[in-house]
C-alpha cells in the first residue's frame, strides 16, 4: 500500500493540506475543484454570507444531486467527456488506416 503524503488545494482562497497517497491525489484534486465551484456558485449569487454556511449549502446541494439525481450532472459530464474521447479516438483511427 502507498504511503500517505501531504498536498495542498485550494478552497474558497483559503490553502489547506490533506493526506492522500499519489493513487488518490488526482481524484482529490477533482473533488476539491469541484467543491470550489459549486461553493463559489452559492457565494457568487450573494444569498449566503461565511465559509462555514456556503459548505454547508454546498455539501446540501451536492447530496440532493446525487440522491435524487444519481450524481448531480456528474453522470451527463462523464457521457460527454467519454462521447469526445470517442471521437477523437476515432478520427485518429481514420487517419492511421490512411496510412496503410
Amino acid at each position: 500500500m502507498a504511503a500517505a503524503r501531504s498536498i495542498e488545494i485550494h478552497i474558497l482562497g483559503r490553502a489547506y493540506k490533506v493526506a492522500c497517497t499519489r493513487e488518490e491525489e488526482s481524484a482529490l484534486v477533482s473533488a476539491a475543484d469541484y467543491l470550489d465551484d459549486k461553493m463559489r456558485e452559492i457565494r457568487d449569487r450573494g444569498k449566503v454570507i461565511g465559509a462555514e454556511r456556503i459548505a454547508i449549502m454546498a455539501g446540501l446541494n451536492m447530496a440532493h444531486d446525487l440522491l435524487t439525481k444519481g450524481g448531480g450532472g456528474l453522470v451527463e459530464e462523464a457521457r460527454d467527456r467519454v462521447a469526445h474521447c470517442n471521437a477523437l479516438l476515432d478520427a485518429v483511427l481514420e487517419d492511421q488506416d490512411k496510412l496503410f
